[in-house]
């Protein structure tokens, strides 16, 4: 079997250039990525790591120093050479002593390139063995070029090859559940359900419920036996975000789960075994909720056996501009426009902002930005829009509608004891529309029938 192509990106304005260039290094057996920008190469670079880098010096917008040196700041390792019609002794130096492998004046021999190439990729084939797609695979979708983050991913890694519980402690919108998935991803259990509870999400009434399930008749509309969510997690993992949340009884009933790992639902007299992995999240200080006597001590040292720190976007700057140009091409494929990249002034924007909503925020900000933009480069004047509006404290519209509703059918099913019929005609839907409705939210209104308004 041949060895899989080592992988090089290549960067150029020139199209011909890069088509020439691309033909070459692909028949001499690289898979090649080619760009026409710095800014789309740093993209590219987010959520992929080549072997090797080649790029031209003279670009319109960011040139090749410019991008060396973003690509040197996240990736040391990585080698890049660098090609150009405008090649001066003293750039060729200068350049070297500032770590970039290679320095080639156009036009160029093709062999003494590939013999360039070569050298490149057998010094970068030690650090790149580690970052394979197969490795990186289990951590999908995180973008993360500060120490911080790396070091964090590595305590993942290493914490996901035992069954041991994860305590992932970090702000709104840095990222808790992506780090929870990518820790399953990397474990034993990768190939069993991963099960995604959000403590604060779900009403206290229904809690209990959704968590342990419930048996036929347990309750006046339990018409049907329920699979709790914690069965549903069996031979998997279990996230339960926002754990500083959940009620202290169930807190109660939930520790008895992981001690005894078996589950008994509401009017079962049976117990089920259960078998899953537990990880937690808040973004609360579980210790403060101790001493607040709102959260049990023994559940909190059940689950915080290893604890992962997330840092605030404005503590890992580094990660910044990574994240905006990643969240940018997810973004315009989504619009389907032909953005490619952001203003340097833009760029300074986001590095400077103080980020209070953390990654989300970010995601929200390029978002804007790319849907207002009239052109294939965000300028600053976006950016600053974009952050005065988060910097309003506004709630996006989707989020506050969906928040609404839910309150809505909450104290509407409250009000009626959970007869849907009334419910429906209060809020002036016909039955099945309203049944949809409480679908989406998850509420069942057997649960609601034996409350008083």
């Amino acid at each position: 079997m041949n060895p899989a192509k080592p992988p090089i990106l290549l960067v150029d304005d020139d199209p011909d250039i890069l088509k020439l260039v691309s033909m070459r290094l692909a028949t001499a057996g690289y898979a090649v990525q080619a760009v026409d920008s710095g800014h789309a190469a740093l993209a590219a670079l987010a959520s992929a790591r080549p072997q090797l880098v080649i790029t031209d010096l003279k670009m319109d917008g960011m040139d090749g120093m410019a991008l060396f040196d973003a690509i040197h700041h996240r990736a040391p390792t990585l080698p890049v050479i660098i090609l150009t019609a405008h090649g001066t002794i003293p750039e060729a130096v200068s350049a070297t002593k500032r770590g970039v492998f290679g320095f080639l004046p156009k036009p160029f021999d093709s062999q003494a390139l590939l013999d360039q190439v070569a050298q490149a990729i057998r010094l970068s084939a030690g650090t790149h063995a580690a970052g394979t797609a197969a490795v990186e695979a289990w951590r999908e979708g995180i973008v993360a070029a500060s120490a911080a983050m790396q070091d964090l991913l590595s305590r993942a890694r290493l914490v996901s090859q035992s069954d041991a519980s994860v305590f992932i402690h970090g702000a709104s919108g840095t990222g808790k559940e992506l780090i929870a998935r990518a820790v399953h991803r990397a474990s034993a259990r990768a190939a069993a359900p991963f099960v995604a509870v959000n403590c604060a999400a779900i009403p206290e009434a229904l809690m209990e419920s959704e968590l342990f399930g419930h048996k036929k008749g347990a309750f006046s509309g339990a018409v049907y036996d329920h699979k709790g969510l914690l069965q549903s997690a069996d031979g998997g993992t279990l996230l339960l975000d926002e754990i500083g949340d959940m009620p202290l009884p169930l807190q109660a009933k939930l520790l008895r789960v992981l001690q005894e790992r078996q589950v008994r639902p509401v009017g079962a007299t049976q117990t089920i075994d259960v078998d899953f992995r537990v990880i937690s999240a808040t973004h609360r200080s579980l210790e403060q909720r101790i001493a607040e006597k709102q959260f049990r001590e023994d559940l909190y040292y059940r689950l915080n056996v290893v604890a992962l720190a997330i840092p605030a976007l404005a503590q890992r700057p580094e990660d910044i501009v990574p994240l905006a140009l990643h969240f940018l091409q997810q973004v315009a494929a989504r619009y389907r426009k032909d953005v490619n990249g952001f203003a340097p002034e833009a760029l300074e924007q986001l590095v400077a902002a103080p980020w209070p909503g953390n990654v989300r925020q970010l995601q929200n900000v390029v978002e804007q930005t790319v849907a207002l933009c009239t052109n294939g480069v965000i300028p600053a004047s976006l950016v600053q829009s974009a952050l005065n509006q988060a910097s309003s404290g506004l709630t996006p519209l989707d989020q506050a509608k969906r928040a609404f509703e839910c309150d809505y059918l909450v104290r509407i099913l409250k009000i009626t004891q959970g007869n849907v019929a009334q419910a429906a005609k209060l809020a002036q839907r016909n039955r099945t529309e309203f049944y949809k409705l409480l679908e989406r939210h998850g509420l069942d209104p057997g649960k609601f029938k034996s409350q008083t308004a």
